[in-house]
C-alpha cells in the first residue's frame, strides 16, 4: 500500500453502488444494519437527479471506491449559509491511513468555498474513535442540543 495514490474526487451516479455498500458498512459499525432502507436509485435520483439534494465526494484507489462523504447545505436563521456533513466512512481495510482526513479536509475545503458560517455532522457518544478524530480539528462537540426525528411513512 506504500506506492498507492489515494484519489478525492466528486462522486458520480455510477459511484453509488459503491457508496450505497459503504451506507450499508456505516450502519452496520452502528449498530443500526436494520435500518437503512434507502437504495442506489434514490442517491441517484436524490444525488443527480432533476433536483439533487445532496452532494458528495468519494476516496478511491485504483478506480476503486474505499471512502466517502456526503454533505448539503443547509440554513442557519442565527448565522446563515452552513454545511451539514450527514455521512462519511472508510471501509475499515483503508482507516487509519489518512483516507478519513482527506475527506474530511475536502468537505472543510468545500464549507469554506461555499462561504459557509458552521460546519456540522453529528457522532454518536460511544464512537470514541471518531470523537477523538474531530478533537483533533478542535470541533465542539455539544452535548446540550437533543437530536429530534419524526420519521414520514414512504
Amino acid at each position: 500500500m506504500k506506492n498507492t495514490s489515494i484519489h478525492i474526487r466528486k462522486a458520480k451516479a455510477s459511484d453509488m453502488d459503491a457508496v450505497f455498500n459503504l451506507i450499508k458498512e456505516l450502519a452496520v459499525y452502528e449498530k443500526a444494519a436494520n435500518q437503512v432502507t434507502n437504495s442506489v436509485e434514490n442517491l441517484i435520483e436524490d444525488g443527480f437527479g432533476t433536483n439533487p439534494v445532496f452532494n458528495c465526494i468519494v476516496a478511491e484507489v485504483d478506480q476503486k471506491v474505499i471512502g466517502f462523504a456526503l454533505y448539503y447545505s443547509s440554513y442557519s436563521t442565527w448565522t446563515g449559509r452552513c454545511l451539514y456533513l450527514e455521512d462519511f466512512l472508510v471501509t475499515e481495510t483503508w482507516r487509519r491511513k489518512g483516507v478519513g482526513k482527506l475527506l474530511f479536509d475536502q468537505v472543510y475545503q468545500i464549507a469554506k468555498e461555499t462561504k459557509a458560517k458552521r460546519f456540522e455532522w453529528q457522532v454518536l457518544d460511544w464512537n470514541e474513535p471518531a470523537i477523538n478524530f474531530y478533537k483533533k480539528y478542535q470541533a465542539n462537540l455539544d452535548e446540550t442540543w437533543v437530536n429530534c426525528r419524526l420519521m414520514l411513512a414512504p
